[in-house]
């Protein structure tokens, strides 16, 4: 069984393949409310505490990879026009 040390050192290889940092374009056609779940779903993966196993993994990451991440969960949102349902669901949950 890999140890997440080992998974992090996977991914790091993985991202340093050439040609892997070249940008694409990827058209995609989903729904409102799956956009407003894969932008929970992103961030919520994005905030890792430090006791959960995933952060060692976010840790291997270039902060530049992370950020760029946030902003495009962030695109998403402003493209289906859900930024403000989102803020609002966002400060219902920290009741």
């Amino acid at each position: 069984m890999l140890t997440t040390s080992d998974v992090a050192k996977v991914y790091d290889t993985i991202l340093s393949i050439p040609g892997m940092s070249e940008t694409v374009k990827i058209d995609m056609r989903i729904s409102r409310k799956n956009v407003l779940l894969l932008h929970s779903v992103l961030k919520r993966g994005l905030m890792a505490k430090d006791d959960d196993k995933s952060s060692a993994l976010l840790e291997s990451i270039p902060k530049e990879a992370l950020d760029e991440l946030h902003v495009i969960a962030d695109e998403y949102l402003t493209k289906a026009g859900l930024t403000e349902l989102s803020e609002k669901l966002k400060a219902l949950s920290t009741k």
